[in-house]
C-alpha cells in the first residue's frame, strides 16, 4: 500500500509525487493517457524527422519556479534551449515590437515606435527588478502567501504604493496607454496578457501582461531541448530515482471514500489501490468534484459554487513541418521563437469580443511558435518545426468569418479553420503557405480527448479572471489543496495559482498532505475529531 496515490502524471502530479517522495513517501502515479505529461509531450507525428510540442511549448513560468529549481531537474538531463529573440509582434507595414534578451535591445526596438518608448519599458523592467523574486514567491506558495506577502506589501510600498497597486489592476490596454506613446509597448503587453484568457479591457489584464513580459524579458520563453516530453522525462527520472512508480493506460474512475476520508481510487479496470495517507488528484475541480467524488460526500456550498465555475477559451491549434523559415515581412519576427499576430490592439480587442459574443472570429489573434528557431535540434537544419493555435468559444453562436463553423469540429470544420489560421499569417508572412510539407489539426475535442484535463480545448484549467483567482479558485471560499474530503487534495491548475507549468499545485497538494501528517498537523486532527465528538455529546 502506497502513502500517496497521485491521479494523473502531468507536470503537477509528477511535481507532487516527486515531493512526497522527498519526504520519504511512497508513491504511485496512475495516468489514463499512454504517456506521462499531461499537456507537456512531444512526438513527430506531423513527419518524420520533425519535433512537435502537441500542447505546450515554451516555459518561462518553469524558468522562474523556484518549485522546479528545487527538484534540479538538469541532473536528469533537462536542459532550456532559447532563441535567439523571446518575443515579436509585426504588424502588417513591416514594423515589428522585440522582446529581446537584453533590456537595452528591447528598448531600442520600442523606441522605434515612438521616441521615450524604451525608457518607459526600463521603468517597468526597475519595477519588476524590485519586486519580481517577492512576486513569484506568492504566486507559488500555498494561498494565503503570508510571508511573502508581507515582503511583498513593503515592497510595493517603497515602490510606489497604491499608485502601483492601481496599475497592477488596470486593463491592459489602459496600461499600454498610460505608459507608451507608441504601439510597440502596447503591444507586447496586450499579446502577453492574452496568452491567458484576459481580453485587453478586462481589470487585471494589466498586471498579467506586466508580468509575463517581465518573466520573458528576464527569464525568456525557454524549450526543453529535444521537445517538450523532456520535461516529464525528467520528473518521472526523478521520481523513480527515489522509488515511486508511474502506470500510464490507469484511468481512475472514481475516489473512495469512507468516513469522511480517501483511502483508496478504484480504476476503470475495476482495481482499487490503496492509500495509507493521502491521494492527490491533478485533475480539473468539475471532475474530481462532478464525478470523480459522489456528490454525497460534498457539502452544498461547494457544489453550487462548481456550478459557476467558468473555463478558459476553447483552443484551436495547427502544426506545421516547414521546408524553410518563415519568410516574414518583419525581418526581425525570424529570429523570435514565439510570434503574436493580431493588427494592434484593436485587433485583439475585436478578436476578444468576438469570443465574447460566441463568434469564431474571422481574423483570429494566433500566436505562433517557431520551434527550430528557439530548439535547432527540432527539425533538419534549413527547415522549421512550427505550430500556431488561437482561441474559440466553448458554445459557438455564430462564424464571424462566413464558413459556417458551428463547434461540430468535423473534417470540413477543422480544414476551414486551420486555413483561416494559415490566412492570418500569410498576411503577415507572404508566401508561408508554400513552405508547408505538411500539417496536424488539434481541434478542441480533440485536445480534450489527448488530455482529460483540457475540457473543450481550455489549457488553463478554468479562466484566469479575478473573480476565479486566489481566494476564488476553483470556487468561492477554497483557495488551498485541501478539499472537503479529509486526505484529499487538489493538484492542478483548477487549483491556486492556476495554469502554466510550473508545478505550484502539484507542490501547495503535497505539502498540505506533509503537514498533515507531521507531528503538528495529527495533534490539531486529534483535537478536532475530540472536539467534535465532545460537540456531538453535547
Amino acid at each position: 500500500m502506497p502513502d500517496a496515490v497521485v491521479i494523473g502524471a502531468g507536470p503537477n502530479g509528477l511535481v507532487a509525487a516527486n515531493v512526497l517522495a522527498d519526504a520519504g513517501w511512497s508513491v504511485e502515479v496512475l495516468e489514463a493517457q499512454p504517456y506521462p505529461g499531461g499537456a507537456v509531450r512531444s512526438d513527430s507525428g506531423v513527419l518524420p524527422g520533425y519535433v512537435h510540442d502537441v500542447f505546450s511549448a515554451f516555459y518561462p513560468l518553469a524558468a522562474a519556479s523556484p518549485v522546479v529549481a528545487a527538484l534540479e531537474l538538469e541532473r536528469e538531463g533537462l536542459r532550456w534551449s532559447h532563441a535567439p529573440s523571446v518575443l515579436a509582434h509585426p504588424l502588417p507595414d513591416g514594423r515589428c515590437a522585440v522582446l529581446e534578451r537584453r533590456t537595452a535591445d528591447t528598448a531600442r526596438s520600442l523606441d522605434a515606435f515612438a521616441a521615450g518608448d524604451g525608457e518607459a519599458w526600463t521603468r517597468l523592467c526597475g519595477v519588476w527588478q524590485r519586486l519580481g523574486a517577492d512576486i513569484v514567491d506568492a504566486l507559488f506558495t500555498p494561498f494565503p502567501p503570508v510571508r511573502a506577502a508581507a515582503r511583498l506589501g513593503l515592497r510595493v510600498r517603497a515602490a510606489g504604493g497604491l499608485r502601483l497597486a492601481r496599475t497592477m489592476m488596470l486593463p491592459v490596454r489602459r496600461l499600454g496607454e498610460e505608459e507608451f506613446g507608441g504601439e510597440g509597448g502596447r503591444l507586447l503587453l496586450a499579446g502577453n496578457a492574452l496568452h491567458a484568457d484576459l481580453a485587453p479591457e478586462a481589470a487585471g489584464s494589466g498586471g498579467f501582461g506586466w508580468l509575463m513580459s517581465m518573466l520573458g524579458q528576464h527569464v525568456g520563453f525557454p524549450v526543453p531541448a529535444g521537445g517538450a516530453s523532456a520535461l516529464p522525462t525528467a520528473l518521472v527520472a526523478r521520481l523513480e530515482r527515489l522509488g515511486g512508480t508511474v502506470r500510464c493506460g490507469e484511468e481512475v474512475v472514481e475516489v473512495v471514500v469512507r468516513g469522511g476520508r480517501a483511502v483508496a481510487v478504484r480504476t476503470a479496470g475495476g482495481e482499487v489501490v490503496p492509500a495509507r495517507r493521502a491521494v492527490l488528484a491533478d485533475v480539473s475541480a468539475p471532475a474530481l468534484y462532478g464525478r470523480l467524488v459522489g456528490s454525497r460526500h460534498l457539502p452544498w456550498r461547494l457544489l453550487e459554487g462548481l456550478r459557476r465555475f467558468q473555463w478558459d477559451f476553447a483552443t484551436f491549434k495547427v502544426d506545421w513541418a516547414l521546408d524553410r523559415p518563415v519568410p516574414w515581412t518583419a525581418r526581425k519576427a525570424a529570429t523570435a521563437g514565439t510570434v503574436h499576430l493580431a493588427d494592434g490592439v484593436d485587433g485583439l480587442t475585436r478578436f476578444a469580443a468576438q469570443l465574447a459574443a460566441g463568434q469564431v472570429p474571422d481574423e483570429p489573434f494566433v500566436l505562433f511558435g517557431q520551434m527550430t528557431t528557439a530548439d535547432a535540434g527540432r527539425s533538419p537544419a534549413g527547415t522549421e518545426s512550427a505550430w500556431g493555435y488561437t482561441h474559440v468559444p466553448h458554445g459557438i453562436r455564430g462564424d464571424a468569418g462566413g464558413d459556417g463553423i458551428t463547434g461540430a469540429w468535423d473534417r470540413r470544420e477543422q480544414e476551414a479553420m486551420a486555413d483561416r489560421v494559415e490566412a492570418q499569417v500569410e498576411r503577415y508572412a507572404p508566401g508561408f503557405r508554400n513552405t508547408i510539407r505538411a500539417r496536424r489539426l488539434l481541434a478542441p475535442p480533440t485536445l480534450e480527448a489527448l488530455d482529460a484535463n483540457l475540457h473543450g480545448g481550455a489549457i488553463n484549467g478554468g479562466t484566469a479572471a479575478v473573480h476565479q483567482q486566489l481566494v476564488f479558485r476553483p470556487v468561492p471560499g477554497t483557495g488551498r489543496p485541501e478539499t472537503p474530503v479529509r486526505n484529499l487534495y487538489l493538484a492542478s491548475a483548477s487549483a491556486h495559482p492556476g495554469g502554466g507549468v510550473h508545478g505550484a499545485p502539484g507542490a501547495n497538494a503535497a505539502r498540505a498532505a506533509l503537514r498533515a501528517w507531521s507531528p503538528h498537523g495529527l495533534l490539531s486532527r486529534a483535537q478536532r475529531s475530540l472536539n467534535s465528538r465532545r460537540d456531538g455529546r453535547t
